[in-house]
């Protein structure tokens, strides 16, 4: 295997070198110093095309190669762009940065994909001056297209659309590699660092349906990273210091007076949490104690340390119940953890002259931006401001990152507007190079429309609504009779993954930056763009193999003789459906909109029943039922359908189960 690949890494590497050499014998033809004589051009210009010739056959040779001897699965959206890029460039040399437009074809008589170019390009022309017909600039885009190994045809439509026909043979070798290879992601050119910050509860409060928002977001944008090969570091920002942990301190005294000894059972945090700001807001002395509290927090007084240390534990033991029942790994980093950088960060503004002084605070304007950071109090203390500062400068100098996202509620996309524009002020970093990103979301509704509140009007509980959750799931397991074909075990599965898989999908797929209405009749309804339904139907062709008596090893050997036949129209659409897979990823790292996947996972699972309707992938005898005739080619159509969608809840963050 080994001698292999250095054979064809070692045959690569010639072809790209004679690519090379041809292409800057081309240019050298294009602009001849002197021609004595017109047989002398013709002579020229017919050992140029011939160099073109040989030039798209090496190039075609190289892409088919590598595809090939590649185990990831080719964006064929970005395959178009860099072949119609070139045909355009070719077409086109003068046109400084000409639009480049391709999509998928909607409708499947005009083609499968469209180059929609021409008619930008003839704007971009006008407004120099030159009137060109697009219809006239696609016909030469076409002329120019490169010898490729993935066009079939190309015909031009109305004012000047190229309309795209694939090759269904390479289609066919992109399924089969697929098959042999599982979903691997698009070759990374440079493993970047993300950080993303989310979820972020605040000690000694319970977590409501905003950190539900911001933890199924962010961790479902970490699972995209993770896949794609970026090295990911999960960040739980929690409110870990500050005021209010003078006051639950000095409650704590009161409470429990031997905490130092013995732990104190702070069963309910919220309540405790309630009952100390009574207190601080009614009763002087309490909070003179509380303030005092918090300068022996800060002086990292043992005792207060512990009592701290106390309260915050009781938390966090709160917390991994809500992130053990939605299957999240993060790292605690709270704001804490940045006290000791808060100095440096505020003396650096201070001597690059950025620091105001407003009635006894430390402000900082940022260009551009309305509002300023208070980075200093009047009272000398800091703020959220400067530990977001701190926080940003840590992750930009010490961590390193590429790429770092805040998942927050959109009220806080202001805040971090400011911040930003004040770290690229000072020189922190610059967003062409480093890509610093709030990715807000709207809140969660009730069914009445209103903010999402108990009957009472209180803030709902996440533990309880998960709770809820497992509930309702269960009654509709045994609504459908699951009860009575599951094992105790798979039913319990079962019911996690429907409960789970519905609260997470049911956010994902609305995009974030909208509010959403939290229904879980309309979560749970088996029909329409619901996990449930999604579910329900993985499942589904999981088991038409395990009917068939065909395992895995069958399968793959099947995937290794069998070539993926796309002869019939639906067999075409599903082959297509699925091999769009990595572009949809790229459109989603590009704008973190995660509904995009749970959209393309609707559409595949529509298209596969599309399919399984009209193409028979098991024949059984009418009278008897056995099975006749079983059409592997078929077979493989589903095996990689199920794969797609296996990867699609991965990155969603959900579990599905093998019976349901």
């Amino acid at each position: 295997m080994g001698d292999t690949v250095a054979d064809y890494t070692f045959r690569f590497e010639q072809q790209e070198q004679e690519i090379h050499s041809l292409t800057a014998e081309i240019e050298s033809l294009k602009n001849p110093q002197s021609l004595s004589s017109s047989s002398q051009l013709d002579g020229l210009r017919e050992e140029n095309a011939k160099l073109k010739y040989r030039l798209n056959v090496l190039k075609r040779s190289l892409q088919e190669e590598k595809c090939q001897y590649s185990k990831s699965m080719m964006n064929i959206n970005q395959r178009l762009q860099d072949i119609f890029g070139e045909a355009i460039r070719y077409a086109y040399p003068d046109l400084e940065n000409p639009p480049l437009a391709v999509t998928p074809n909607q409708q499947a008589k005009f083609g499968d994909y469209q180059c929609n170019s021409a008619m930008a390009m003839a704007q971009m022309m006008k407004s120099k001056g030159l009137k060109v017909n697009p219809r006239e600039i696609a016909e030469k885009i076409q002329h120019n297209i490169p010898d490729n190994e993935l066009i079939e045809k190309t015909e031009i439509a109305g004012p000047g659309f190229i309309n795209v026909h694939l090759k269904r043979s390479f289609v066919s070798k992109l399924l089969t590699n697929l098959l042999l290879n599982g979903v691997q992601p698009p070759p990374l050119l440079r493993k970047k660092k993300v950080i993303v910050d989310f979820s972020s509860p605040n000690i000694a409060k319970e977590m409501h349906v905003g950190h539900l928002r911001s933890t199924i977001i962010g961790d479902s944008m970490c699972r995209l990273f993770e896949f794609l090969g970026y090295d990911v570091l999960r960040l739980n920002h929690v409110g870990d210091w500050g005021t209010q942990f003078g006051m639950l301190i000095a409650h704590l005294q009161d409470k429990f007076p031997d905490y130092l000894t013995v732990s104190p059972p702070i069963g309910d945090l919220q309540a405790f949490y309630k009952e100390s700001k009574k207190r601080f807001d009614e009763e002087e002395d309490f909070k003179k104690r509380a303030y005092q509290c918090v300068v022996k927090l800060q002086s990292k007084d043992p005792a207060f340390i512990k009592g701290w240390n106390l309260i915050c534990t009781v938390s966090r033991n709160e917390f991994q119940k809500v992130y053990d029942c939605l299957d999240i790994q993060i790292i605690e980093r709270g704001e804490s953890f940045y006290q000791e950088m808060m100095d440096v960060v505020v003396k650096e503004f201070e001597a690059k002259g950025l620091v105001e002084m407003d009635e006894g605070r430390k402000i900082v304007f940022a260009p551009g931006q309305q509002i300023p950071l208070t980075v200093v109090k009047s009272d000398g203390g800091y703020t959220y401001d400067t530990s977001d500062l701190a926080a940003l400068h840590q992750r930009l100098f010490d961590e390193k990152a590429d790429i770092i996202i805040y998942v927050t509620d959109s009220g806080q996309s202001t805040h971090f507007q400011v911040v930003f524009a004040a770290a690229q002020m000072i020189g922190w970093y610059d967003p062409k190079v480093t890509r610093v990103e709030h990715a807000g979301f709207g809140v969660v509704l009730g069914e009445d429309k209103k903010k999402f509140k108990t009957r009472s009007g209180d803030t709902v509980r996440l533990m309880d609504l998960l709770d809820e959750g497992l509930k309702r799931s269960m009654d509709k397991l045994k609504e459908k009779e699951r009860d009575k074909v599951l094992s105790a075990e798979e039913l319990i599965k079962a019911q996690r993954s429907v409960a789970f898989g519905c609260i997470k999908y049911a956010d994902l797929s609305h995009n974030r930056v909208n509010d959403y209405v939290f229904s879980f009749d309309k979560m749970l309804d088996d029909r329409g763009n619901t996990a449930a339904y999604l579910l329900y139907a993985f499942t589904r062709i999981r088991s038409i193999a395990r009917l068939a008596n065909i395992d895995e090893a069958t399968l793959r050997k099947a995937a290794e003789t069998t070539e993926v036949l796309l002869e019939h129209d639906k067999e075409w659409k599903l082959g297509k459906c699925l091999l769009r897979f990595p572009e949809i990823l790229q459109k989603i790292l590009d704008d973190l909109l995660l509904h995009i996947l749970c959209d393309y996972l609707y559409e595949l699972a529509t298209t596969f029943t599309e399919f399984y309707d009209s193409c028979y992938c098991i024949e059984k005898d009418r009278q008897t039922g056995e099975v006749v005739k079983v059409n592997m080619w078929r077979m493989l159509l589903c095996e990689a359908t199920a794969s797609i969608m296996a990867k699609c809840f991965d990155i969603l963050g959900i579990n599905p189960v093998s019976r349901m």
